[in-house]
């Protein structure tokens, strides 16, 4: 059984990436975690309840993040009313990724979804403070669902890879796993600059090929352009529903994800994607 963590500040971009994940896990048994996380100072006074005096603020707070945490759960059952799937609420006084660390090694945890804003200007990373910490902080997949996103069956999935990846990586087969499931296309994009690639990137080349050899699977490369604008040209050729990414603690991962956009147009992504961490614990 999944086990899957649902991350909210009960905001309607969180409850979006919720319905997400209620969707894309709708034909398997799964456990979610619906987690909210607080401190005093981030209740204002209008959540204070009668007679605040008579309880310390995180008293308060708690009790009103158990509450709000039950009236999610109530609205995913009247919403999705799946047999297939259990909930978990949990509240608790902390820092969101503090919080998610230990819930994630507590109820070892396969998956996080949770849901990403964007940039708003040219010198904001594209996905949003807390989802990019998040990501950069947890060892766990994380699938990151942009504000408004439509929930749509991963079809066609956009892998872009230097092939500087571990083949040992344990989350390889999570990508697998979603091939079969959803009997995707899986389309893996190298950019390439002039640069063969060497023996080894050659060889994770052969390695992937084997290894998605039961699946639709497509090798691209995109000559002359950088990695951001090959994404975002594939984008804009085909109808990709889902984005994948192994943070391989090299600067490729780096550029594409955490990099300021400093031109005028900032990129945004308007696709969920899934992030892979590297096998051992990114700090």
């Amino acid at each position: 059984m999944k086990r899957i963590l649902l991350p909210t500040d009960f905001s309607e971009n969180a409850y979006n990436a919720i319905r997400y994940a209620l969707q894309f896990f709708k034909d398997e048994a799964a456990t979610f975690y619906i987690l909210n996380t607080f401190t005093p100072v981030s209740y204002h006074a209008g959540y204070l309840i009668e007679n605040p005096t008579l309880y310390g603020m995180e008293d308060v707070a708690m009790i009103n993040s158990k509450r709000d945490v039950e009236r999610i759960e109530e609205k995913i059952k009247k919403e999705f009313n799946n047999p297939k799937h259990e909930f978990v609420r949990i509240s608790a006084f902390n820092t969101l990724i503090g919080e998610i660390e230990e819930t994630i090694e507590k109820y070892n945890i396969d998956l996080l979804v949770m849901g990403t804003k964007g940039a708003t200007g040219a010198k904001e990373v594209f996905i949003g403070t807390h989802t990019m910490y998040t990501i950069k902080k947890v060892k766990c997949p994380v699938i990151a669902v942009p504000s408004g996103f439509e929930y749509e069956e991963p079809k066609d999935i956009l892998f872009p890879t230097d092939y500087n990846l571990s083949t040992k990586n344990p989350f390889l087969s999570l990508v697998k796993e979603i091939c079969d499931k959803h009997v995707c296309r899986l389309n893996i994009l190298n950019a390439y600059y002039g640069i063969p690639l060497n023996d080894q990137q050659e060889e994770t080349k052969n390695f992937l090929d084997e290894y998605f050899k039961g699946n639709a699977h497509i090798f691209h490369i995109a000559e002359g352009v950088d990695v951001l604008e090959a994404v975002e040209d594939f984008q804009r050729k085909y109808s990709i529903n889902l984005l994948i990414m192994i943070h391989n603690q090299h600067s490729f991962f780096e550029n594409l994800l955490f990099k300021p956009v400093i031109n005028q147009i900032a990129y945004h992504t308007n696709i969920p994607f899934l992030v892979i961490p590297s096998e051992k614990k990114i700090h």
